[in-house]
C-alpha cells in the first residue's frame, strides 16, 4: 500500500529534544517508545471515538473538503471518525513516526485518503512548506511544550498556517488537570490562557470543561476550545 503523501522529519529535526520542565527530552524516541510497547487502546488519552472534537467541528460547518490539520495524531480514532463522517482532506502530523504507521495499519487501504507528515511543532521544518488550512486540531499536545520559546514556535506556526475564516481547536489538561502525562511534566491551561496565546485575530466561539475517563478508569480534566480566525 503506498499512502498518498508522507513526508519525512528534516535531517535538522533527527534529535527532536525539547524541554520539559528543567529536562531535556527527545520527543521523537520517547513516543516511538510509547507506540511501541503499549497497545492503541490502553494508551492514556485513547478515545473509541472523539465525540467532543467530532461535536466542535460539526458547530464550525465546515465542507466536506476543507483541509484539516490533525496534530500530535500518533494512532489517534480521530483520523478514523473523520473518514467515517466523509472529510476528504485530511492531513495527520506526528513526531512519532511509530505512532503514524500504527494509525496507516489500522486504516488499512483508506490510508492512502490521508496526507501524512512526521515532523516536530517546535523545531517545524517539513510543516513550514504545508500550504493554508482551514481547520487545525489539537487534543492534548500544546500542554506538553512547557518552555515559553516552545510554546511560541507553535502559535507561530498556527498563525501562519491557519487561513482566514478557519477554525482551532485546542483541547489540553485545564487547571484542575494532571500535572504530568506520560511522564512529562505538562503545562495546565484555561481558556483566557489560550486566548491570549492566540490573540485578537482569533475569535473565541465556545469553551467547556470535560472530564476524560483513561482506559484505567482514571480522571483528566480538560478544557475544550473553538476558535475562528477573523483577521
Amino acid at each position: 500500500m503506498t499512502s498518498k503523501t508522507s513526508c519525512e522529519i528534516d535531517e535538522k529535526d533527527s534529535d527532536c529534544c525539547c524541554s520539559n520542565g528543567n529536562n531535556r527530552v527527545n520527543y521523537k524516541l520517547h513516543w516511538d517508545t510509547v507506540y511501541a510497547n503499549n497497545p492503541v487502546s490502553k494508551l492514556g488519552w485513547y478515545e473509541k471515538e472523539s465525540t467532543p472534537i467530532l461535536q466542535l467541528i460539526k458547530k464550525s460547518n465546515i465542507n466536506k473538503n476543507d483541509s484539516i490539520f490533525v496534530v500530535g495524531a500518533g494512532s489517534t480514532t480521530l483520523i478514523d471518525n473523520l473518514l467515517q463522517d466523509n472529510y476528504t482532506n485530511i492531513t495527520a502530523n506526528d513526531i512519532s513516526k511509530k505512532g503514524l504507521e500504527t494509525l496507516k495499519n489500522r486504516l488499512g487501504d483508506k490510508a492512502e485518503a490521508i496526507t501524512w507528515i512526521v515532523g516536530n511543532l517546535v523545531t517545524p521544518t517539513s510543516l513550514n512548506s504545508m500550504a493554508k488550512i482551514k481547520f487545525w486540531i489539537d487534543r492534548a499536545v500544546l500542554h506538553f511544550f512547557t518552555k515559553d520559546k516552545d510554546q511560541d514556535t507553535y502559535f507561530k506556526l498556527l498563525k501562519e498556517k491557519v487561513a482566514k475564516n478557519g477554525f482551532v481547536i485546542l483541547a489540553e489538561f485545564n487547571l484542575s488537570g494532571a500535572t504530568k502525562c506520560s511522564g512529562l511534566e505538562v503545562k495546565r491551561y484555561d481558556t483566557k490562557m489560550l486566548s491570549s496565546k492566540l490573540g485578537h485575530n482569533f475569535n473565541l466561539l465556545k469553551t467547556f470543561n470535560y472530564v476524560y475517563t483513561m482506559p484505567n478508569g482514571d480522571k483528566r480534566n480538560y478544557v475544550y476550545t473553538l476558535f475562528k480566525r477573523i483577521a
